[in-house]
């Protein structure tokens, strides 16, 4: 049974002095205080070792040219006032529909300063959430005659920082995070910008925005041996935050994405801006296992969850990455107009991806191989010219394409016990996807579909706005809203970097909101990729990263010269690593058929969890971890390293006592290397029990995979 206990702590009247509040186990404690002209600032410290340095906060706002004489706004960022202080305790633990763990404890005291502002007559309130790992901080804004209406030119919440700590970061982007991690000192951040700003505009959509701005989640490493992130949580109806760094006083400050005329947020009140976050350990682990910014989301708002379900597919996909087939039906067309062009008087091309046949092959091989779904991209019309133009009608999302008989395909995949799942790739036309989105919702309902993947590639219509800015990130909620309604998953490529809110929307199964796999066809991704975006993207929640590819030489079989940078026994471990209750089988099916030993793994690993446990964990260096599956007495276990090998030590303590486990461990064999042999592996089978040690090696830029079957 969920328990959940709020007591009221003090009500203390209007003071200057500081105030403090400590975590439950009194390791974090955050200290807010007003500095001589009034400005909100807070400092927080872990264990008695400083983490962040007095930090001011404040917003300032637009000013409006039409304003009268003695009008113009007044900025909210000093010439403040303590009127009260509120504090208090909160204790509950809650079960998410799906997740790495049964129940998560959301633990915290809480601190909550209400100012005012006398030259306005204006109240805020800054409210602090102190956790045994980290904070959360947000602005507060009462309906007021004061302030009803108004328009954010720039948030200034600080980050002060102690030292020049090691910083894995991407560049500040208003449009993407595909990009592959920098590990620098925070002074190093400059150059490395300036020197690849020019190969940073390779993506269909960048904006770099600033020589040292960088996206959060950022994770950092001190001198003596801290582990700091800072991110946001429940970004809701307002733009996402960047950091951008003064490198010479080494203070990060938030800068938001702005619209389309550089305005960063339009505001009614009452209102409650986003969390800012501070995650905290001397122990990297707790970066991956803490669930800072799950808890600071709101509840599941869906009554009735029993259609959200965790998920693993394949799908008509990777041949068109690797580019050995295409997502449009004909070369016969220029340009397209929906409703106009007349695909029965076109030649097909004779490379379209999504014919009656092949994804017939494909649900054959998921029903053979107990897969659930089966995606299929390119299957309606307009794919022609769907990239470059900025078409604002670009697709209809119900029309399929000749050789794509809609009906039939799901009949067909239903006798089989599988689904087909839906895509939608709305060309970053957000206007259009809207218009549509009743009767491309209504059209999955009809033939049993119930998972979408949506995709946002180019430049955003309306023209000038960005992927990450209030209107879109307004429009991305409206997605996953509007689908709950339809009982439909939503799996969101392109769009805006995920802060939790799959807690309150949990249909919201997954998102890419970062370099994925598809980049591996496009050059690769650096080998430590997949034991950085852990720490890193996956903060906010579950990724759709597409793993499991073993024909990891892609000039073996088309003419795509790139490689994939992870051994075959490295693809197996992302099953668990990355983790996402959204799992993709992504090689073709008959690359799977070669391997079939070691597709076994994929077949039997679970994407729903009751307990994990990260047992090893380095930023950009390795990650174990070990998960049991849901309502059952099994554990599996991956491991995955970077460009270093090294050997795993697998304790098995989390064992029941007294039962034996059927181990089967898919490991890199000798002389594995992800670029020199990728696919040398081996299985061992063995019986093993609680306390019973692993040692395993992985190679350079390889892993492992363990199942444990409870006997």
């Amino acid at each position: 049974m969920i328990k959940k206990y709020i007591i009221l702590l003090a009500l203390l009247p209007m003071m200057a002095a500081a105030q403090t509040v400590k975590s439950p186990n009194g390791n974090v404690s955050l200290t807010f205080s007003l500095s001589d002209k009034g400005q909100p600032t807070y400092e927080m410290k872990y264990k008695d070792k400083q983490v962040v340095n007095p930090s001011h906060l404040g917003l300032e706002l637009a000013r409006d040219k039409h304003a009268s004489k003695g009008m113009e706004e007044t900025d909210l960022m000093d010439g403040f006032t303590v009127k009260s202080t509120q504090a208090s305790s909160f204790d509950e633990t809650w079960r998410p529909v799906w997740g790495e763990t049964a129940t998560i404890r959301n633990h915290y005291n809480e601190m909550a300063v209400n100012l005012h502002q006398p030259s306005s007559d204006r109240d805020i309130t800054i409210r602090f959430r102190v956790y045994d790992y980290g904070m959360g901080l947000r602005y507060e804004f009462p309906q007021q005659q004061t302030l009803n209406y108004f328009v954010i030119k720039e948030e200034h919440t600080q980050f002060a920082m102690t030292a020049d700590h090691t910083a894995y970061w991407i560049p500040g982007d208003y449009d993407t995070q595909e990009y592959e991690y920098n590990i620098t000192p925070l002074t190093g951040i400059r150059a490395v910008i300036a020197k690849h700003r020019e190969a940073y505009k390779s993506n269909s959509s960048t904006t770099v925005f600033s020589n040292t701005g960088v996206q959060t989640s950022l994770q950092l490493k001190t001198k003596d041996g801290l582990y700091i992130n800072i991110h946001e949580a429940a970004c809701l109806n307002y733009p996402t935050m960047h950091l951008n760094l003064d490198d010479k006083n080494l203070v990060f400050e938030s800068w938001l994405t702005p619209d389309a005329v550089g305005r960063k947020g339009f505001i009614q009140t009452p209102f409650n801006t986003p969390w800012r976050t501070v995650m905290v350990s001397d122990d990297a682990r707790d970066m991956l296992s803490c669930k800072l910014t799950l808890n600071l989301n709101e509840p599941c708002k869906i009554e009735d969850t029993s259609w959200i379900h965790p998920t693993k597919y394949c799908g008509v996909w990777w041949n068109m990455i690797v580019g050995t087939k295409s997502w449009s039906y004909t070369n016969d067309l220029p340009s397209v107009r929906l409703g106009v062009t007349d695909y029965a008087k076109c030649k097909p091309n004779g490379t379209h991806g999504a014919t009656n046949e092949e994804v017939k092959r494909y649900i054959d091989f998921a029903a053979k191989n107990g897969l659930q779904e089966v995606l299929v991209e390119g299957w309606n019309e307009g794919w022609e010219d769907w990239f470059g133009h900025q078409k604002l009608d670009v697709f209809d999302f119900v029309t399929p394409y000749p050789d794509f008989d809609i009906k039939m395909l799901n009949d067909y995949a239903h006798a089989k016990g599988v689904k087909l799942m839906m895509h939608h790739e709305t060309s970053s036309s957000a206007l259009n996807y809207e218009r549509h989105l009743e009767d491309a919702f209504s059209l999955m309902n009809k033939y049993g579909y119930d998972a979408v993947k949506t995709g946002y590639v180019g430049d955003i219509i309306p023209r000038g706005e960005y992927h990450y800015s209030q209107l879109m990130n307004n429009h991305y909620q409206h997605v996953i809203e509007t689908a709950a309604k339809h009982h439909i998953m939503v799996n969101a490529h392109e769009a805006t970097r995920p802060t939790g809110i799959c807690r309150t929307w949990p249909n919201l199964v997954g998102n890419e909101s970062a370099r994925g796999t598809e980049y591996e066809a496009f050059g690769g991704n650096v080998a430590y990729h997949t034991v950085m975006l852990p720490f890193t993207r996956l903060q906010g929640g579950p990724m759709d990263y597409t793993p499991g590819i073993f024909e990891t030489r892609l000039s073996d079989w088309s003419q795509n010269p790139s490689f994939v940078h992870t051994t075959l026994c490295g693809q197996l471990s992302l099953y668990l690593v990355m983790y996402s209750p959204l799992q993709m089988a992504a090689d073709l099916p008959e690359h799977y058929e070669k391997y079939d030993d070691a597709f076994q793994f994929i077949r039997d690993v679970a994407c729903d969890w009751d307990d994990s446990k990260y047992l090893e964990a380095e930023p950009a260096q390795y990650i174990t971890v070990a998960r049991k599956a849901k309502g059952t007495d099994n554990w599996f276990v991956g491991g995955k390293t970077g460009e270093e090998a090294r050997t795993a030590v697998v304790r098995l303590d989390f064992l029941d006592k007294g039962r034996k486990y059927d181990c089967a461990i898919y490991q890199d064999a000798k002389g594995a290397d992800y670029e020199h042999n990728p696919k040398a592996y081996q299985i061992i089978h063995k019986t093993v029990k609680k306390g019973d040690v692993l040692k395993i090696n992985e190679a350079r830029g390889g892993g492992f995979a363990v199942s444990l079957i409870a006997k």
